[in-house]
């Protein structure tokens, strides 16, 4: 049992996979190596499925259309048309968050079950929140809204703003961790076979589930701060 334990925290960790001989050395962890890495598939997919576009699609250019096309139509459902430019940033969250979650199936431990990963994204999506609120309605109008509908809100409102990222960040790095133990116990108890379909459950079911969750809530405090 305790060989049981120290290696399933030893897992749970999120160890130094290089350093960067700089100075005295900047360590980078595994959770942001495989950020990189993923970022670089992003990029380098993004530069294939857009290269050399034509007028009347193949299938290739089609499906990716197709894909922009729902992505599009998902977030301005949610959004509204004065919602539209915030797209870019929920269609980049969600692929990300998605490819990070599914990670697991590539034998790299998913950067999402990193406190510090999801503490990242939920900190930059409230930033956009607030940001977006403040185009909306000007900075005085944005500051009377945390009076509204009654000043004796304003403490509740202004407690609120701090609560989503909160909320956003510790959904999102429960649900992956919870995921990662329960298939990091069952491959050190029935490490053949028997993990396969809870593998397609937690990295691929849940793991898209978390990634939608993620950015229909941010897309709805958007909407909820442009109103």
């Amino acid at each position: 049992m305790n060989g049981l334990s120290e290696r399933l925290m030893e897992e749970l960790n999120s160890s130094v996979a290089f350093t960067i001989p700089i100075g005295k050395g900047i360590p980078v962890s595994s959770s942001l190596a495989v950020t990189w890495g993923i970022m670089l598939v992003l990029v380098v997919m993004s530069l294939c499925f857009t290269h050399n576009m034509k007028l009347v699609p193949g299938k290739k250019q089609a499906a990716v259309e197709m894909a922009v096309e729902w992505i599009n139509k998902f977030f301005t459902d949610l959004l509204g048309e004065e919602g539209k430019r915030y797209i870019p940033y929920l269609g980049t969250v969600l692929l990300y968050i998605g490819l990070s979650n599914i990670s697991g199936l590539f034998g790299v431990a998913p950067p999402t079950k990193d406190l510090n990963v999801t503490a990242g994204l939920a900190i930059m999506s409230i930033v956009l929140i607030e940001a977006a609120g403040i185009r909306a309605k000007g900075p005085k109008r944005w500051l009377k809204s945390f009076a509204e509908p009654a000043p004796f809100i304003t403490p509740i409102n202004i407690l609120e703003v701090f609560i989503r990222p909160l909320s956003l960040c510790m959904r999102l790095f429960g649900n992956i961790l919870g995921g990662f133990v329960v298939m990091e116990l069952i491959k050190l108890v029935a490490p053949v076979l028997v993990p396969l379909p809870f593998s397609f459950y937690f990295d691929i079911f849940d793991g898209c589930i978390q990634a939608y969750v993620f950015v229909f809530l941010t897309s709805l405090f958007i909407r909820e701060a442009i109103e």
